[in-house]
């Protein structure tokens, strides 16, 4: 099933995914083609009905024509969104069938791994299709797991909003981390190198307490951990965190982390803005992961990731300044900045 849907940018296709034989449940949303086949990772999730699946993936797919386009990716935005069956299942046969409608598309989506997926996954659907990516990593040549990136791409942006908002390195600040899983952990073991003294949450108590016993971290509720006493709040868990009675309860001075679509609402931006707590948009922050991808995708190397992920702590520092020399929203100013940049791509092709 193809149907039309709009947004910021109008979306191309949404396409439905349905194999009850495989336990194939979800849809695909390609946002924007405009700079290039629509990239964005595949997430399995225990949606309660299809609205919710569908809500989700656009929102994803429309958050990675931006976050593709400010990171200077030759992509536009995509994103597969699956409902976890109930009770056990065939996991590769369910991957084999998205690999299949992932085929049917003929290279206008390229996906890979997200919330609730991984490389296993990936390789199951690379027996169907060649439009993916997040493959074990051969020699110098990028590929694998590419949390670890997303993860090194959110630390230089906090960095750099550390230095913007509050002056200073990471060493002896208290950093919140809301999620402790691939990213999240990746992220901890980051900050906590850095000096940083950290506050965890997660609602699986086994990984969360494991981590917290290597590094010392303290353990709090996955419910009060965004307005816990701390420097900085990084969230790394599901989005729609930043609400307003999250926001009107924060201590943190700065927010930034590697969860997708942070905001609630559009006028979550101004409300922290508005509190002076300086809020880095997560599309910017989090996009080390899907330059893995992309670089994976068309045969580029691990080291040409290094190099680009190392840009997002400088293009987040930039985007602070702007924002506080216009006196707008740092998410205003990335938002129109990546649609110039799709714009004028669009301009060129036509």
């Amino acid at each position: 099933m193809v149907v039309q849907f709009s947004g910021r940018l109008p979306a191309v296709e949404t396409v439905r995914l349905e194999d009850k034989s495989a336990g194939l449940d979800g849809i695909i949303v390609v946002h924007s083609t405009t700079l290039g086949p629509g990239a964005g990772g595949c997430r399995l999730w225990h949606y309660p009905d299809l609205d919710q699946a569908f809500t989700d993936a656009f929102r994803l797919a429309e958050g990675m024509s931006y976050k593709n386009a400010m990171a200077g990716l030759p992509f536009g935005g995509a994103k597969a969104v699956l409902r976890r069956p109930d009770g056990p299942f065939d996991r590769a046969a369910l991957f084999r069938a998205f690999g299949q409608a992932v085929a049917a598309l003929g290279g206008r989506y390229v996906t890979a791994e997200d919330v609730g997926t991984t490389v296993a996954d990936m390789q199951e659907v690379a027996r169907e299709t060649r439009h993916v990516a997040g493959l074990a990593a051969v020699g110098a040549a990028a590929g694998g797991d590419p949390s670890p990136w997303t993860a090194q791409g959110v630390f230089g942006a906090i960095e750099a909003g550390a230095a913007f908002a509050l002056g200073s390195d990471l060493k002896g600040l208290t950093v919140a981390v809301q999620g402790t899983g691939n990213v999240g952990a990746e992220l901890c073991r980051r900050l906590a190198d850095a000096g940083a003294r950290l506050v965890i949450a997660d609602v699986a108590p086994g990984r969360r307490d494991r981590l917290a016993s290597i590094l010392g971290a303290r353990v709090v509720g996955a419910d009060t951990i965004a307005s816990v006493g701390a420097d900085i709040f990084v969230p790394c868990a599901l989005g729609g965190v930043l609400d307003e009675p999250a926001v009107a309860a924060m201590s943190a001075k700065l927010v930034c982390g590697g969860a997708n679509n942070q905001l609630a609402t559009p006028e979550v931006a101004d409300m922290l803005m508005g509190r002076g707590i300086t809020y880095v948009p997560d599309y910017v922050a989090n996009a080390g992961g899907i330059v893995s991808v992309t670089a994976e995708y068309l045969g580029e190397s691990a080291a040409s990731v290094a190099q680009r992920v190392a840009q997002i702590g400088p293009r987040v520092a930039a985007i602070l300044e702007e924002a506080a020399r216009r006196g707008l929203s740092p998410a205003a100013v990335a938002d129109e900045t990546a649609e110039r940049l799709i714009a004028s791509a669009g301009r060129l092709a036509a």
